[in-house]
């Protein structure tokens, strides 16, 4: 790890990298599906082709992105490596600040919303705190500017205050206003759905759960997510099944110690 990461970045680096990585990888991959709710998100990563032919390897490229950045540091030469590749790929007229900054929030609030859910514990403060000063730094790295009352440094930070006066609760409140405002079903969202569902999901989850991916998958949705992608809530047992496996892996890795910190 660098100076920068062993800094202010460690907790959230130990926590994603260390303590919970499957719980953080599962996480993550449901921020990024969490994305295709946006219409204009969902026409961009449709549009390229790889997200519908090659999911895992999409998900993969972004994974190993954001662990990156995450465990070398954003001022190390991986994490400025990263972040000019980031800035290439992004470099397009439809995608906007505004978009980043939601994406950025999916990536850094749902791994931590699925840890409190299902780890074998919640996530700590200084945790939270460590994970949000992350957000902001990736925010400047990436030179996204401020939104006004919206996300990301001089922007008066999600909800107010600025960036030293904000929090992760005003990046995740910032994040369902955006969702209310823009969230829609599309052909775009569906299809990417379809592929995430049946080939991405099934390498994150536990083996017992991977052969029902689809089932599983949709077990995770919110009311709001599942409304935009158009996918039916599961059967109450299906739903039992999935939170019965998530947390019998999270009381196994309390108990043998595995994964604690």
């Amino acid at each position: 790890m660098t100076a920068s990461t062993r800094g202010t970045h460690h907790a959230y680096a130990r926590l994603v990298l260390e303590t919970m990585p499957e719980e953080s990888r599962l996480g993550l991959t449901l921020g990024f599906i969490r994305t295709f709710g946006i219409p204009d998100i969902a026409r961009v990563l449709h549009g390229t082709g790889r997200m519908t032919g090659e999911p895992r390897a999409r998900a993969k490229a972004t994974g190993v992105a954001m662990f990156t950045l995450i465990g070398q540091g954003l001022e190390s030469p991986e994490g400025r490596r990263t972040v000019d590749a980031l800035r290439r790929i992004h470099d397009r007229p439809d995608i906007t600040p505004e978009l980043m900054h939601y994406v950025l929030a999916c990536f850094t609030v749902c791994p931590l919303r699925f840890i409190d859910t299902h780890g074998h514990r919640p996530v700590a403060e200084e945790e939270r705190k460590a994970a949000y000063a992350f957000h902001l730094g990736l925010s400047d790295a990436l030179d996204l500017p401020g939104l006004p009352g919206g996300a990301g440094p001089g922007g008066g930070g999600p909800g107010g205050g600025g960036p030293d006066g904000g929090d992760l609760d005003g990046v995740e409140r910032w994040m369902r206003d955006y969702e209310v405002r823009h969230f829609a079903p599309t052909e775009e969202a569906r299809a990417l759905w379809h592929s995430a569902s049946h080939g991405l999901l099934a390498a994150r989850l536990p083996s017992a759960l991977a052969p029902l991916a689809p089932a599983v998958a949709a077990s995770l949705l919110d009311a709001p997510l599942g409304r935009a992608l158009r996918v039916r809530r599961p059967p109450a047992p299906v739903r039992a099944l999935v939170i019965h496996a998530l947390r019998s892996r999270a009381r196994d890795r309390a108990r043998t110690g595995r994964g604690t910190g």
